[in-house]
């Protein structure tokens, strides 16, 4: 906890968003166990994965429009949703489950820059977006493929990797690029120019 209060306090982010925080935990536990919607449901691991969600906002520029591939229980598109709701946010996420979870979070919480969508990205239409997301989908490659239907001329990428990163570095050909360590999590950000 004393790692999350002093994230919240170097991001600057209200007391509205703890709420939010709060509202979100109890709400994922809720229907986790019905839905299996995240694996891990403890409330640690849960601030432990809004911690991995929001941690980039020190170190990436600012955006207007964001589109989190995959969402899954929400993480990252909705924590940052929850951070930045000034932030038109894109929720893309194939799995009706998931939908209607992701969909109820929203209405729960009045967070009217989400649009939650039901597709796989490749089918998404009349979109464009600053910043595009995505967590433990697939790799870096395919990812940058799969978008390119949805990003405006200076979009930036925000992946949140693993240990096969410096592999999926080199299979995409990446030459514009910045990777932030945090334990076990490496953030792949590739800057829009």
């Amino acid at each position: 906890m004393i790692e999350f209060d002093k994230l919240l306090e170097e991001l600057n982010l209200d007391k509205e968003f703890n709420f939010r925080c709060e509202t979100f935990i109890t709400l994922l536990q809720q229907w986790g166990k019905v839905h299996n919607l995240s694996g891990r449901l403890s409330k640690e691991d849960i601030i432990e994965n809004i911690i991995d969600s929001i941690y980039p906002l020190k170190f990436i520029n600012s955006y207007e429009s964001l589109a989190d591939i995959g969402t899954g229980a929400g993480y990252p598109g909705l924590i940052l949703a929850m951070a930045n709701s000034k932030v038109k946010t894109y929720l893309i996420e194939p799995r009706l489950k998931r939908v209607s979870f992701l969909n109820f979070v929203k209405n729960s919480l009045g967070l009217y820059n989400i649009e939650v969508l039901a597709k796989r990205v490749e089918d998404v239409e009349n979109i464009k977006v600053d910043l595009i997301t995505s967590r433990a989908v697939t790799n870096t490659k395919l990812l940058l493929d799969l978008t390119q239907n949805i990003k405006k001329d200076q979009c930036s990428y925000l992946f949140y990797k693993g240990s096969l990163l410096n592999d999926e570095i080199e299979e995409a050909k990446l030459n514009n690029y910045k990777v932030v360590n945090k334990e076990d999590r490496n953030y792949l950000y590739i800057e829009g120019k």
